[in-house]
């Protein structure tokens, strides 16, 4: 990793240009009937980052989301990662490409265990072809390592002493630390995380946070929804804000919380509250 600020000259503006972006969208649109989701004309994520997708509720972020992950299908639009089309292509293949979410609303399988939740995240599971399956030599390695590294992210999210328990046992917040975990299971170059903290206690808060950081330090490309600004502040490198489905503003954390458009976005014409102040009182 280098310590040259990757966002250095970058422009503070809409759709601004990376040094080295991992993900590029052009011209994206969802329309539902006559309501537009999304329409967002440039946008670009730096690789080996922390960017934050934020906005007012109804902004179109989850939307984007989806789009991005193949979750979705829009109307129009490119997009590519690390280079390469991801236009229609599923989110089973974005996911082997080195792409994975988490989602708002956690999706463990509630009625497996913990272990089997982390196993199903591993990519390249040999046993899971019909053939293979009846010749172990070819798959029981690949088993063992499976297994290797799901006890190691469980020890390094504290759930360890969670594996044989069912998914559907752990708190809400376990369970975002169980998605998070999960996701790491294919080793991915990229992890898009919608509303890590929501519904999450201060101190598995904390946990997160830490979780995030460490990502970027391992030289993961991370993107996440957040509401809480005083989380986006305090471990963004860049924001992206959007509102009616576009993006309005992007820039350093503290430069974009004073954008005149931001705040109008988030507190309305008549509102005359710093956003910088309302997200860290």
């Amino acid at each position: 990793m280098t310590d040259i600020d990757p966002f250095a000259n970058v422009p503070h503006e809409p759709g601004a240009p990376k040094k080295d972006p991992i993900v590029i969208a052009d011209h994206v649109q969802r329309r539902f009937g006559g309501l537009t989701a999304v329409d967002v004309d440039h946008f670009e994520v730096q690789r080996h980052a922390i960017t934050a997708l934020i906005g007012p509720n109804g902004a179109g972020k989850s939307t984007f989301f989806n789009l991005l992950t193949g979750f979705d299908k829009p109307q129009k639009g490119e997009w590519q990662f690390n280079g390469n089309s991801m236009k229609g292509v599923s989110p089973a293949k974005v996911a082997r490409a080195g792409k994975v979410r988490t989602f708002q609303l956690t999706k463990a399988l509630n009625r497996m265990t913990v272990i089997e939740n982390m196993r199903l995240g591993a990519a390249d599971q040999r046993g899971e072809n019909i053939f293979a399956a009846f010749i172990p030599t070819l798959w029981r390695q690949r088993e063992i390592d499976i297994t290797e590294r799901a006890h190691g992210l469980l020890h390094r999210f504290q759930l360890f002493e969670k594996k044989d328990d069912f998914a559907g046992s752990l708190s809400g917040g376990q369970r975002k630390l169980l998605e998070m975990a999960r996701a790491l299971m294919s080793e991915p170059e990229m992890v898009m995380l919608d509303e890590p903290m929501a519904g999450v206690n201060p101190a598995l808060t904390e946990s997160l946070l830490e979780h995030i950081v460490k990502l970027k330090n391992e030289g993961v490309s991370v993107l996440f929804v957040e509401h809480d600004m005083h989380m986006v502040r305090r471990i963004s490198d860049w924001v992206v804000v959007m509102a009616e489905g576009r993006i309005i503003a992007e820039g350093p954390p503290d430069s974009v919380m004073l954008n005149p458009q931001v705040q109008e976005a988030y507190l309305g014409v008549h509102h005359d509250t710093d956003l910088s102040e309302e997200s860290s009182s």
